[in-house]
């Protein structure tokens, strides 16, 4: 087995975890989820449709560490480093174009 292969594999998938709390955080008030809504077009069932797209999951990031407020805030209701967060969001975002939003909107 390639160790790197794995290891990066493996970042994914916690880069992934990372991404799904901060759409759950988002989700879980009104006010942030509806700006959420507004910023993207996207309606509620199409955000559910997408939650495991790595693409999108990297725009909730993207969406989270653009608000240093939103950002500080997730980080300590999910006890997740701010670095860490926006290492999560580089690692998904990889295999994607930067300068392409998330397909779906």
């Amino acid at each position: 087995m390639n160790h790197s292969r794995s290891k990066t594999r493996q970042d994914a998938l916690d880069a992934e975890t990372v991404a799904i709390h901060a759409l759950t955080f988002l989700a879980a008030d009104l006010e942030r989820l509806e700006r959420f809504l507004a910023l993207t077009g996207l309606s509620p069932d199409e955000v559910r449709a997408a939650a495991g797209d790595p693409g999108f999951l990297a725009a909730v990031l993207e969406h989270t560490t653009q608000d240093e407020t939103l950002l500080m805030t997730f980080s300590a209701n999910a006890g997740i480093a701010p670095e860490a967060i926006e290492a999560a969001r580089i690692r998904l975002g990889r295999g994607h174009d930067p300068a392409r939003h998330y397909d779906g909107w």
